[in-house]
């Protein structure tokens, strides 16, 4: 397969294959950006993949006062599944146990969508009956007694169902501090990005995957081909001199956030990568077998 050079580092002109994505935004506020973030944090936890995880979600990035509803320190929040009840489920699920629950939190609609999912009016029966709703410029608040005060939260947000999901770059290296850090390069930049969300423990995931296992029922098992550990042993990608690879999964709302935030991310791990032990980069695919987005490295690069 034919190669090109981005400061030294190989890029393998492959593409990586992603699916089609439902997803939302919410936007969670609090008296702090500390309580903000807390709560953030906990509701995406345990969401990064659809394998076994019921959703894809993370932080899209924090708010300011001037950018959130109700005037607080505010965070963005992407979730994202496979389909729109799926994500009305984990929509109900993680913001009634992880928002809902954290001191002086609200909760609002981040997206204006092609439908709509239900969020203030799927958690009002938690006030048993006390809860109270007002229309403000057209959009219903329903307002939920609680004992620090009142959870504020609105009634719907909007679902895109343009969303993407499984955009990927394959990092290659000869030692795993110099991969480590180039994918954390990587990570850093595409959250600078609007609409993408990097779902992974830090945005970065070792435990790549193939589709099936020769252990019955296991739906997906290691990308052996890309297992240092198993080049002596299996058909592997690997070159000889590469000892580890990372692997950097990104959701979005669209396509195009998608090939903007792998631009970014392909020129962040170059930018000093081949200096500190970097080979390749390249992206999994299954042939194209998988999804009907095929995000090329060779244009994105440009």
């Amino acid at each position: 397969m034919a190669e090109l050079k981005v400061k030294g580092v190989t890029i393998i002109e492959t593409f990586a294959e992603a699916f089609p994505m439902v997803g939302t935004r919410i936007i969670i506020t609090a008296p702090t950006m500390e309580w903000a973030l807390i709560s953030a944090r906990t509701m995406t936890g345990f969401a990064t993949s659809v394998i076994a995880c019921g959703a894809e979600a993370g932080i899209e990035r924090t708010l300011s006062r001037k950018e959130t509803p109700d005037g607080r320190p505010g965070v963005a929040v992407l979730l994202f599944t496979m389909n729109a009840d799926k994500l009305q489920t984990q929509l109900r699920n993680r913001v009634g146990q992880c928002v809902l629950t954290s001191p002086g939190s609200a909760c609002f609609a981040g997206l204006e969508g092609e439908k709509s999912l239900k969020l203030g009016s799927s958690l009002r029966f938690f006030g048993d009956g006390w809860q109270m709703s007002k229309v403000l410029g057209g959009k219903r608040y329903w307002r939920i007694p609680v004992m620090d005060g009142e959870f504020v939260c609105e009634d719907k947000t909007g679902l895109t169902k343009k969303a993407v999901g499984g955009g990927n770059l394959l990092v290659l290296g000869k030692t795993h501090a110099a991969v480590l850090a180039a994918c954390t390069r990587a990570v850093k930049a595409m959250a600078e990005l609007p609409d993408v969300i990097t779902p992974f423990p830090g945005g970065i995931v070792r435990s790549g995957s193939k589709v099936g296992s020769k252990y019955k029922g296991q739906i997906a098992s290691t990308n052996d081909a890309y297992c240092p550990s198993l080049k002596g042993a299996v058909k592997s990608e690997l070159p000889l001199n590469v000892e580890a690879v990372l692997e950097i999964v990104i959701d979005g709302l669209t396509a195009e956030a998608i090939h903007k935030a792998m631009h970014a991310g392909i020129h962040a791990i170059a930018k000093g990568g081949a200096r500190e032990g970097v080979t390749h980069i390249t992206a999994g695919n299954y042939g194209g077998n998988l999804g009907p987005h095929h995000f090329h490295l060779k244009e994105i690069v440009g």
